[in-house]
């Protein structure tokens, strides 16, 4: 299911910094009509009013907090595309004492943020003709390591996200699961990852040209595409079939 963002109405969570700030800037060079800069607490989205003026509608959505989730879709009520970007990075240990409250953590924001944001904004797409959902997983959802909670939690975002890819389908919404590899942003520099790394812009621009193209899988950066080589065949296969 192809789509096109230009001219739409569209909404990006965590969109003050690292995927989510590029994730803006693209859709603005694009031609979105309007941007929702979904932010914790409005003030972060300043500098995202400073460079883009009207186009960006700063709105509180905090994944940790549901009913500001309901609020949003009220708000935003002609959005059209809508991509749910927000994510933590806390990388317990399966040995750790404290695992389970960390992973707790991260399936609170990872996965339970993901399906708040699918059942709210679902019927605001399909009364605005359907429109897109993006989820952002990581290539970590398809291979663990030993700071195990966040692949875990990666991991059932993007089992959710193949569930809502048919009960989207039946309301002509197309859905786009992006799998990241280590992108230059704060998270990444944060855990150690950053060597290396490709800039955020690759996962923005590379979501525009997949929903272009009707894709539902993305990985975009040189490492995702490596795991892309090995993952095509059983996602094309089984994942997509």
């Amino acid at each position: 299911m192809t789509y096109d963002i230009s001219n739409k109405n569209t909404l990006v969570t965590g969109a003050n910094r690292g995927i989510g700030k590029a994730i803006v800037e693209s859709f603005v060079q694009h031609g979105a009509s309007k941007v929702y800069a979904g932010v914790r607490s409005l003030d972060k989205a300043e500098a995202l009013v400073a460079e883009f003026g009207e186009k960006v509608v700063p709105i509180e959505i905090d994944y940790d907090n549901p009913a500001s989730i309901k609020a949003a879709a009220e708000t935003a009520h002609d959005v059209q595309v809508v991509v749910s970007n927000a994510g933590v990075l806390i990388g317990a240990g399966v040995m750790d004492e404290d695992v389970i409250e960390q992973f707790q953590t991260e399936l609170n924001i990872n996965v339970y943020g993901l399906i708040r944001m699918a059942q709210a904004f679902a019927p605001v797409l399909k009364r605005n003709g359907g429109g897109a959902f993006v989820q952002i997983n990581s290539i970590a959802s398809l291979s663990s390591f030993p700071r195990a909670t966040y692949p875990a939690s990666k991991a059932a975002a993007y089992s959710f996200t193949q569930a809502l890819r048919p009960i989207f389908k039946e309301q002509g919404t197309a859905t786009l699961s992006v799998h990241p590899g280590p992108i230059l942003t704060d998270m990444a520099i944060s855990s150690g990852f950053a060597e290396d790394s490709d800039l955020p812009s690759v996962v923005s621009e590379g979501i525009v040209e997949a929903l272009k193209e009707g894709d539902f899988h993305l990985f975009p950066d040189r490492m995702a595409k490596d795991f892309e080589k090995a993952y095509h065949n059983f996602a094309e296969a089984i994942i997509e079939a």
